[in-house]
């Protein structure tokens, strides 16, 4: 099976040779589009091959990978960010996966690894797809009454890709996923998802104010399906609570806390009210409740971010107590603020 290795950069100098060394022997056929590069990135490129191609930036990142993938011609398609690559170990389980690949496998997903820490993963790595087949064969399944198989035949592979990006990407997402819903009006369920944990996660203010400005449209004239529904009032949630809004942060609580599972955000974003406001034993309850709930965003509203808030909100409590309720909230205090120097993400 041949391989092409399929990118799409702009103003990469500082990474891409690290991504192209790593990948240079696995692969048939190197594409590479700029949208819009002022340094050497191109230079760089042509290093390694000549097929490089321009395309003007829309703000649109499936525009250019479709582009980009149209020049390519090799059977798989190997889709690269610059600021990723493969280690040593990798490589191998690279070759030895196109050696030993079934032609029917249409999509290959690998471990997506960030060694920092992550803007948006919840875990150490999740599985994406990044090998995809480039011209799909259709298939009959079923003895009888037989019928074209339409879901792609997926395969789980144990390559781990490593994401070392020079500096996080976020307020670049935030200007497109603004400028795509004011354009269309909406978004995929997919990206209303994905734009709610990155501004839950990484925000600026101005930019959290935009995204809640959004969400409130939003919910009010959509319908969604009550996972994304939670996912978007987390996020109004919160830009209530740094608003000291608290009759909004009310209404978008009670709405999370009203389904049979609540996650840990609404409990989270309830503590940091309370503490803000001076109410120690009304934050440690919510805070603790956050930690027995199950994330909807941002798994370090039950974890270390949590338990970092308890060990405070403990600490202000054995100020305020004396005799053994001081020493008592002190042992909390220092519990919790143990707890969240030991925690560490899971593997996947």
């Amino acid at each position: 099976m041949t391989v092409s290795l399929c990118m799409i950069v702009k103003n990469e100098e500082h990474v891409l040779a690290r991504c192209l060394d790593s990948l240079k022997g696995l692969v048939d056929e190197i594409v590479i589009v700029d949208t819009g590069s002022d340094d050497s990135t191109k230079d760089i490129a042509r290093r390694y091959t000549d097929i490089i191609y321009d395309f003007k930036w829309i703000d649109d990142f499936s525009a250019a990978r479709n582009f980009a993938f149209s020049k390519c011609t090799c059977d798989y398609i190997y889709s690269a960010d610059a600021d990723e690559y493969l280690d040593e170990k990798n490589q191998i389980r690279f070759r030895n996966l196109i050696s030993a690949i079934d032609p029917a496998i249409e999509i290959v997903q690998m471990h997506y690894y960030e060694p920092k820490v992550s803007s948006v993963l919840n875990a150490k790595s999740e599985l994406r797809p990044k090998l995809y087949k480039r011209l799909r064969t259709f298939r009959w399944t079923d003895p009888v009454h037989e019928t074209v198989a339409t879901a792609p035949l997926v395969f789980d592979s144990d390559v781990v890709i490593t994401h070392d990006p020079e500096k996080p990407h976020v307020s670049r997402d935030f200007a497109i996923f603004e400028k795509a819903y004011h354009k269309n009006g909406s978004l995929s369920d997919n990206l209303y998802s994905m734009y709610a944990r990155e501004l839950y996660k990484n925000a600026s203010e101005d930019e959290l104010r935009r995204g809640a400005e959004i969400f409130r449209e939003v919910i009010s004239v959509d319908s969604l399906d009550e996972d994304l529904l939670i996912k978007l009032l987390c996020v109004l949630a919160m830009d209530a609570r740094k608003e000291n809004n608290a009759a909004a942060l009310l209404k978008y609580t009670s709405r999370l806390l009203a389904v049979d599972e609540p996650c840990s955000e609404a409990c989270y974003e309830l503590g940091q009210y309370f503490y803000d406001a001076g109410d120690y034993r009304e934050a440690s309850l919510w805070y603790y409740n956050a930690t027995q709930q199950q994330p909807a965003l941002d798994i370090h509203a039950g974890t270390d971010l949590a338990y970092r808030a308890l060990g405070m909100t403990y600490a202000h409590l054995s100020e305020m107590t004396d005799d053994d309720e001081s020493d008592h909230y002190r042992d909390l205090a220092e519990e919790y603020e143990k707890k969240a120097d030991e925690f560490e993400l899971p593997e996947e």
